[in-house]
């Protein structure tokens, strides 16, 4: 996995690209990934480890570094992010392993 700086500079010049040429429906779709993140009845940092424990079963890489680094930024503590990969870990099962060591690199850098 990338360093959080290195990620976000990548994804930021791959969303620009692709909103650029995107249609509405994409945009929308954006739009709606960015509220339903956002503080609410359930806070930001609980939702970015919910979204790291859905990313981690379904074993996307790009979005567990993503919802490491923005729950870290919300004020998740190493040892919240630590038990919501043990739960993605116990509803994925072993498949999640490979994911789980980089995520746990990452989360040393966090």
């Amino acid at each position: 996995m990338e360093d959080r700086e290195a990620f976000y500079t990548r994804r930021e010049r791959q969303n620009e690209h692709l909103l650029a040429q995107a249609g509405l429906p994409v945009k929308r779709f954006f739009a709606l990934d960015h509220d339903v993140f956002e503080d609410g009845a359930i806070p930001g940092k609980y939702k970015e480890l919910l979204g790291l424990v859905a990313s981690t079963v379904l074993r996307c890489e790009d979005c567990v570094t993503y919802h490491m680094a923005r729950a870290s930024d919300a004020g998740a503590t190493h040892a919240e992010i630590e038990e919501a990969l043990a739960i993605a870990l116990l509803v994925g099962g072993s498949i999640t392993v490979p994911l789980l060591r980089q995520a746990f690199a990452l989360l040393e850098t966090l």
